[in-house]
Parts: C-alpha cells; sequence; structure tokens
C-alpha cells in the first residue's frame, strides 16, 4: 500500500518529505525501516516532531493489518452453510456418499478423459441444486464455447418437467477464454454477493468449465511465473467459497502418468489430472472419472463409469464407486454393482 493513498489521514507534505529523504514510498518500507528515531533522523529538521512519526506509524501498521475474526463466530457461520448444503446431491446415492454430497464451502475437483462424464456430473449438480432449493442461482464460466443449452434443457426436463422454465431461468453462463476474462466474472460475482441490495435468488454454485486452458499455457519447466499465477487464482477461487458459502467446481483435463497412477486404487489407471501435482492440493477433493465399456440394455445401450477419490479433506481417499450413464443423464449402478475384480477388468 502507497502512503500516498492514506492522504489527507496523514499530511502530504509528511508523505513527500519521507520519498525525498528516506526512500519510504509504502507501509512496508515504513514498518521495517527502523525505529521513529531513525526516521526523524533522515527529515529535515522540523519537519515532524517523534510523537507524530509513531502516531502516523501505528495508523499505516492498523491499515496494513488484515481485520481479525473471532474464532467462535467463523465456527458458528461454517455451521449454518454446512447444515444447508453439506448434503446437496447429483442425484447419485453413490456419487453422493463418496465425497459426502456436493456442497458447503468446498471447492471440486473433476477429473479424466474425454467421454468419461466430466460436464455432464457437474451440470447434473448444478441441475439437482438449482431443483432442490427455489432460493439459489448457479454461474458456468465455460472456458471454450461448447457449452449446449439444448443438453441442459433436456435435463432439466427429465428431472422435474413442471420445474423446467424456472430452472433455466437461474442458471448463468458467462463466457471466459482467457484468465483475465475469469477475473472480471469473478470480481462481478463477488461484487453483486457483497451487494446488499441484491434481492431474489442468490448464487452458490460455480462451475468453471475447463480450467485447464486457462492455466496450462503458463506452466513451465525453467519458469515459476504461471506456478504462482495457478496458486493465486486458486487461493481467490477458496476465498470466494468460504465468504460467501457458495459450492466452486472446477473441470479438469488430464495428462500422461507412467507407468500408471499411484492416486488411483486400479493400476491400469495411466492418466492423473493436469496442471502438476501441487494442483490437487489447492481443492478440497479431486474426483476422478472413468468410462469402463458400453453395455447392452432393454432400453438401448448405457456405460458403466467409475468414480475415484484421489484426495478429499473431508473423506477417505482411494475410495470409489461405480455409476451409469444413459442419454446424457447419470444413475445409480445398485442393480448392476461391480466387483473390484470385475472393474479392474472393464478399466484396462
Amino acid at each position: 500500500m502507497r502512503l500516498e493513498s492514506l492522504v489527507p489521514s496523514i499530511p502530504a507534505d509528511l508523505v513527500a518529505a519521507l520519498d525525498h529523504s528516506c526512500g519510504i514510498r509504502t507501509d512496508t518500507d515504513l514498518l521495517f525501516f527502523g525505529s521513529s528515531l531513525d526516521i526523524i533522523k533522515k527529515l529535515p529538521l522540523g519537519t515532524v516532531t517523534l510523537s507524530d512519526v509513531e502516531k502516523f506509524t501505528e495508523l499505516v501498521a492498523e491499515r496494513a493489518s488484515a481485520p481479525g475474526h473471532r474464532g467462535d463466530e467463523i465456527l458458528a457461520d461454517m455451521g449454518r452453510i454446512s447444515e444447508k448444503h453439506s448434503r446437496a446431491s447429483c442425484g447419485v446415492r453413490e456419487l453422493d456418499d463418496l465425497v459426502d454430497g456436493f456442497g458447503g464451502s468446498r471447492v471440486f475437483e473433476i477429473s479424466g478423459d474425454k467421454g468419461s462424464g466430466k460436464t455432464a456430473l457437474a451440470l447434473q449438480i448444478v441441475i439437482q441444486r438449482l431443483v432442490a432449493d427455489a432460493d439459489s442461482c448457479a454461474l458456468w464460466i465455460d472456458t471454450s464455447g461448447d457449452f449446449s443449452v439444448e443438453k441442459t434443457a433436456e435435463l432439466v426436463r427429465h428431472c422435474d418437467l413442471a420445474v423446467s422454465v424456472n430452472v433455466l431461468e437461474r442458471l448463468q453462463v458467462s463466457l471466459g477464454f482467457s484468465i483475465e476474462e475469469v477475473h472480471g466474472v469473478l470480481g462481478a460475482l463477488r461484487i453483486s454477493l457483497s451487494s446488499s441490495r441484491t434481492v431474489g435468488p442468490t448464487i452458490r454454485l460455480v462451475v468453471l468449465d475447463s480450467i485447464t486452458p486457462l492455466l496450462l499455457p503458463f506452466l513451465s519447466a525453467v519458469s515459476s511465473q504461471g506456478h504462482a499465477m495457478m496458486t493465486t487464482f486458486m487461493r481467490q477461487l477458496r476465498e470466494l467459497a468460504q465468504t460467501f458459502g457458495i459450492t466452486i467446481i472446477v473441470i479438469n483435463g488430464t495428462s500422461a502418468a507412467a507407468p500408471f497412477n499411484q492416486s488411483s486404487a486400479f493400476a491400469s489407471t495411466i492418466r492423473k489430472p493436469a496442471l502438476g501435482p501441487s494442483f490437487t492440493f489447492m481443492t478440497d477433493c479431486t474426483l476422478w472419472l472413468s468410462k469402463t465399456k458400453d453395455l447392452p440394455d432393454s432400453e438401448g445401450s448405457f456405460s458403466v463409469h467409475v468414480a475415484e477419490v484421489f484426495r478429499s479433506r473431508t473423506t477417505r481417499s482411494k475410495t470409489w464407486c461405480t455409476f451409469k450413464f444413459s442419454h446424457d443423464v447419470l444413475s445409480s449402478t445398485s442393480d448392476f454393482q461391480l466387483s473390484p475384480y470385475t472393474a479392474g477388468r472393464f478399466l484396462a
């Protein structure tokens, strides 16, 4: 923070003198320069008194400090948010149990190869939330331009025809083809959530589909700039989720894992989430989806998929379940449960 931004709380002539005589331009320069007496010795005689330097230093320290929050108040707020949203459902009981529901102030990562059901799962989570909670809205940030209104409308009608129009009205879609554009969308969301004038349904779920093209071009083996950008962006997402009690889902691509992915329960998994090994630790849960094989059915073919928890802050890692995928809808495989041996053969 530059000291000139604190004028007139600090006299403008003192700010100019500190800059000219001491090289003090920011709060960090002032707070770590030395004692107040050291500053007085550098300034022209009669510029300011010792007591005033101490007073202004205390003012700068107060402005530069983060606001304090009582632990019991934070715990109570988190409890109220968790009670309302912790069991938000995707419509598949096995998947909900695997991650303790898709709700709360958490950041989920969904990864897997193309065709594994990443976008379909995220969309079904959104629709289920909007159907179950009439006071909620959702924001879908599309980074590739592939969002399908037709598929979304069909899924809504599959869930509940009577509420289809109302649900679609509460789903907002924004395009963001660069990290700067996504920052702008999230900034506007923060302003909207912070406004006391907001009435009606509030955004409680954000989906970023996908995060990979935003960050991958900046990651390099010879520079840390891309990693710093990724870390800062993910911290902002976490802070947004925890401050406003919203759930954030980021969809991630994949990269090769040689000879196999050690985070997986299956030795046949030779892919892993993209963006490097540290990205997993920037979310609350990493869910990996895999497609097995297409199987026949009386109403047409369907595919069986496996969902694995690679890492989670709230549930066990290296746990998995299966689900069916048919006509862009995820459903339970309770009538077609796979044993670990059979699932391993399918994944092979």
